[in-house]
């Protein structure tokens, strides 16, 4: 059984092992809890904490999730007493020489990662804000100073904020949690970035993803089981046409779960697994549910429950419980629990599931033919303002009002950040400025690129604390006009000629109408004709109509 100690005021779950002894401190924060403008500082803090262990005998690490942080090793005793007391000491005198070294080290980290397939779902569910934020750069390192981190500490690193788990008969000789005090901290509440589900976005990757949020339950875990197998039978043995097909059930902490699944496909094979894909999301929509997916779920996960490191294994998920506010069950309560789950409870969850689903679909893809509806790419409406025409590339122009800024292309929705509701603004000493909204749209604002834009003055009108200074770029890094001219062949060059063909197009009907109504006018002053009054005046109405129109369309152009 999982038994339940303190240690210097931190709640401590303890479980026997027959392996290495290992253990780890678990706080209740993490990159859901930073904004985006301070994005990276939770991962900053891990790793000066860390840096004064050094090179040691016993295996070590820390980690960084969505609402929780944790650091952990495998070793003796005497290791893990010396490890811990480390980290509290670090906690309280960090080591700020070394910061500037770790924020290099993080950016490295972070440009020669392997990124996942599914990294861009939680921006479109969520926006620029809590659980979004793990789709985005650590673009706030930059600015952080040592003060910023000490706050963090103060407000998220204390023994009312901790759970230790320690995988071992007894709690090391020695061991001391010197952390402060301060209280318990909720998990941060989830936004949401879509008005409406199921919904789908095109992705920019073969795969197809699919995520949806339920209630966190056994149900739940064995409808994600269940998922998992219907996938890879349908995908993989059967179809061949996916290597991986799978699904993950994770745990929120604020009573829901995220239910992601993923099928990888060839270029060729695209449209096929996503035709799969939905294939079988329908025959889970209709319920129907094989009687031996769920017996065999369930078998599996009951019988992972029952082996000699059951609740040593269950160590670092009782304490993310016991830090969530979750009761703690036993490994054979949870046993019970995943054998009481029936078809119908399974069902329930499929509606739920896909009620609030979010599809992938690879390489641009469209899923409106099976019931999903497109998530915003775009603003419902630009602001008013001061108009920027574009230099070299006229489709698009930048406006600016008191409220916010937008840019506004020729066809298609707007891109509009509030200032209120900007969450970031990334600044070059160029003067170029990046303005990202919580809905996640962005308003990319290049001098170089808006006629006048060099004169604007976005930075007063932003909120100090969400603004984001970079290092300079290379002068090749920023855009010039020409660079910027759409190119036959793309689809805004495509967008950008026919345009052109059209305003000319008209310009010359127009031209044609107006002559040959001034013909008429003129033949009838002169009586060399005989015309009715009436077709001569609606020759000058189409005329002015055309005329007015083409007018339009040009001055549109060339803004």
């Amino acid at each position: 059984m999982i038994r339940q100690t303190e240690v210097d005021g931190v709640p401590t779950l303890l479980a026997g092992t027959t392996g290495p002894m290992h253990a780890g401190l678990m706080f209740r924060v993490g990159q859901a809890d930073e904004t985006l403008a301070r994005r990276g500082i939770t991962h900053l803090l891990e790793h000066l904490v860390l840096f004064p262990t050094g090179v040691a005998d016993y295996h070590y690490n820390g980690a960084t999730g969505n609402v929780i942080t944790y650091f952990h090793l495998q070793g003796s005793a005497r290791d893990i007493s010396t490890f811990l007391v480390g980290v509290c000491e670090s906690l309280r005198n960090l080591a700020g020489e070394r910061l500037e070294t770790e924020k290099t080290i993080l950016r490295t980290e972070w440009s020669s990662r392997s990124h996942s397939a599914t990294d861009p779902m939680p921006l479109w569910r969520y926006g620029a804000r809590d659980y979004g934020l793990v789709s985005y750069p650590e673009w706030g390192l930059s600015g952080l100073t040592t003060d910023d981190l000490r706050d963090w500490v103060a407000r998220y690193f204390t023994r009312e904020n901790a759970v230790l788990w320690i995988a071992g008969d007894e709690v090391p000789p020695g061991l001391t949690l010197d952390l402060p005090s301060g209280r318990r901290q909720p998990v941060p509440v989830a936004s949401s970035a879509l008005p409406a589900t199921p919904a789908f976005f095109r992705g920019p990757s073969r795969a197809t993803g699919w995520d949806a949020v339920v209630p966190s339950n056994a149900a739940a875990s064995v409808f994600t089981g269940v998922l998992e197998r219907d996938l890879f039978r349908s995908l993989r043995q059967r179809g061949g046409l996916s290597y991986t097909a799978a699904a993950n059930h994770d745990p929120r902490g604020d009573g829901f779960a995220v239910i992601t699944a993923l099928a990888d496909a060839l270029p060729e094979k695209q449209d096929a697994v996503l035709g799969g894909f939905v294939d079988v999301l329908a025959k889970l929509r209709i319920g129907r549910i094989d009687e031996a997916d769920l017996t065999a779920v369930v078998a599996k996960a009951t019988d992972a429950l029952l082996t000699a490191e059951a609740d040593a294994a269950r160590l670092p998920s009782a304490a993310f419980k016991l830090l969530t506010g979750q009761p703690l069950r036993s490994s054979d309560e949870l046993a019970g629990e995943l054998k009481a789950v029936t078809i119908e409870q399974v069902r329930e969850v499929t509606g739920v599931a896909l009620g609030s689903a979010l599809l992938m679909t690879p390489n641009g893809r469209t899923a409106d033919w099976a019931g999903f509806v497109a998530a915003p790419t775009g603003s419902e409406e630009a602001v008013r303002g001061t108009t920027y025409p574009g230099l070299g590339d006229r489709s698009t122009r930048l406006v600016v009002g008191e409220s916010g800024i937008s840019l506004v292309p020729e066809e298609g929705e707007p891109n509009t950040v509030r200032f209120d509701r900007c969450v970031a603004m990334l600044a070059w000493p160029d003067g170029a400025r990046q303005l990202v909204g919580a809905d996640a749209v962005t308003v990319r604002i290049e001098p170089t690129l808006y006629r006048g834009a060099t004169a604007l003055n976005i930075d007063a009108r932003v909120r100090r604390e969400v603004r984001v200074d970079l290092p300079a770029r290379d002068p090749d890094e920023i855009p010039r006009p020409g660079t910027a001219q759409p190119v036959a062949g793309t689809a805004a060059g495509r967008r950008s000629i026919a345009h052109r063909l059209q305003v000319g197009a008209l310009g010359l009907v127009a031209l044609v109408v107006g002559l040959s109504a001034l013909g008429v006018t003129v033949a009838m002053i002169v009586g060399a004709v005989q015309f009715r009054l009436l077709p001569a005046i609606g020759s000058w109405i189409i005329a002015g109509y055309l005329g007015r129109t083409f007018l339009t369309k040009w001055q549109n152009h060339h803004r």
